[in-house]
């Protein structure tokens, strides 16, 4: 396969603008008719929606720590017909975890650097001027051996803050790839894992065609589209993922929407077929499911509605009866006895395992886990490795069920969140990404 040339956008941190810049960039090359991939690296499971409205194309994660080579090769093939590549890293350029997983740390240059990417460095300018320069000079030469195309500068205050930057790149030999002045308009809204959903956005569209409008008008496409370039993609017979059944139903609402694209796309690629439901919507899953998979997503946010939803509840507990349900993070709550919201209200949930969370008091669990299985769960053996990502802030107050797997985090340490089975039901609280392949 000959990959299409491409480029990633990061950042130095986390709120620089670099998501702007990525829906942005995604319009306009699209809105000239070009094919655009979209890709994510890193775990987030909220941008590749945002992606996918913007570029018309489903966006897949790119994940170093969670993902083998064999992985890593079928999901960049998903990219095959495309005319350019753009990605979108995450947190800072060179951010990951201490210890290497699959194949790195879970950085995003790890991600640029094995595709063959150039970076483009969206830099937050406010407060300074040709010191700007000495940031972006440190972040190009940190890895001499990632390709850099150069940066964009982000919040300019003003045409004398834009020329005193401008020197300071010029000095430091640094591209300069565009300039966006400030505006307080441009920012998506948000929530406590981030960006709220793009399902939820009350006018993504009309946002996303003004931020592509701003691109366009302050930053060099043409320039862009010339420092794309990519690695060649070597021979693979490797495949995404298999599905866990032939027949799925699968939750797919406001409060249950967190799946890894690439999962779904393996699931449907080797023959599954994905029967949608909306809980909210008091829909039962399909009565000829094999499996019913209640992904993450915001159930302590509709807890009422769900606990209100009879014939969903109805409809799970029948299935649960005698064929398999599985639930992740938000849908591992909803399987459980009580989910107790932010007010102290408790909500009687499906009560297939014995699982209480609490939202009361909130505590922040965010990282890696791998997990060595103890029990079989939909599409894998006892004793199988996975490998996810756990992102949530909810407290555990019972977990009496036997416990799933043994799970650490990427340093290795023991979490509490084990996950559950009781008879055909299992959970966890972490999104499954791939299996392990040590």
């Amino acid at each position: 396969m000959i990959n299409p040339p491409g480029l990633l956008i990061s950042a130095p941190s986390s709120g620089t603008g670099k998501t702007t810049v990525m829906l942005g960039l995604l319009r306009a090359l699209a809105e000239d008719g070009l094919a655009v991939q979209p890709f994510k690296s890193g775990p987030d499971y909220i941008d590749p929606a945002f992606h996918r409205a913007a570029a018309g194309r489903a966006s897949f994660n790119m994940d170093s720590w969670a993902m083998h080579d064999g992985l890593l090769d079928a999901v960049a093939r998903q990219a095959a017909g495309a005319d350019i590549v753009i990605a979108e890293g995450s947190m800072g350029l060179f951010d990951g975890v201490a210890k290497p997983g699959e194949t790195g740390h879970g950085s995003s240059a790890e991600t640029a650097l094995r595709m063959g990417w150039p970076v483009v460095l969206v830099l937050d300018v406010g407060g300074q001027a040709q010191s700007a320069a000495a940031t972006a000079l440190g972040f190009r030469s940190y890895n001499p051996d990632l390709p850099f195309a150069g940066v964009i500068l982000n919040r300019v205050a003003s045409p004398r803050h834009e020329r005193l930057t401008r020197l300071g790149m010029e000095r430091a030999g640094l591209p300069v790839l565009g300039v966006l002045p400030r505006r307080g308009d441009l920012t998506l809204p948000e929530r406590h894992l981030g960006l709220i959903q793009a399902v939820e956005h009350p006018d993504l569209e009309t946002a996303i065609s003004g931020y592509a409008a701003f691109l366009r008008e302050h930053v060099d496409l043409d320039a862009l589209r010339a420092a794309a370039s990519s690695r060649p993609g070597g021979p693979s017979s490797a495949a995404l993922p298999r599905p866990p059944a032939q027949r799925i139903a699968l939750a797919q609402d406001a409060a249950f929407s967190f799946t890894y694209p690439h999962l779904l796309a393996g699931w449907r690629d080797a023959g599954a077929e994905i029967m949608p439901f909306s809980p909210l919507q008091d829909q039962p899953p399909a009565p000829e499911a094999d499996l019913v998979w209640l992904p993450g997503g915001y159930p302590e946010l509709h807890a009422g509605r769900i606990a209100a939803a009879s014939r969903f509840l109805a409809g799970l507990r029948d299935h649960a009866a005698s064929r398999p349900v599985h639930g992740e993070c938000g849908g591992y709550m909803a399987l459980g006895e009580a989910l107790i919201d932010k007010a102290g209200i408790r909500h009687r949930m499906a009560g297939l395992i014995g699982l209480v969370t609490s939202y009361e008091k909130r505590k922040f669990h965010l990282g890696y886990r791998k997990a060595m299985l103890t029990t079989a769960m939909p599409g894998f053996a006892a004793d199988a490795a996975l490998r996810g990502h756990e992102f949530h802030y909810s407290t555990i107050l019972e977990q009496p069920d036997m416990p799933l797997a043994d799970v650490t985090d990427a340093e290795g340490a023991t979490v509490a969140e084990t996950g559950s089975k009781r008879g055909n039901v299992t959970g966890t609280f972490f999104h499954l990404i791939a299996e392990a392949s040590r």
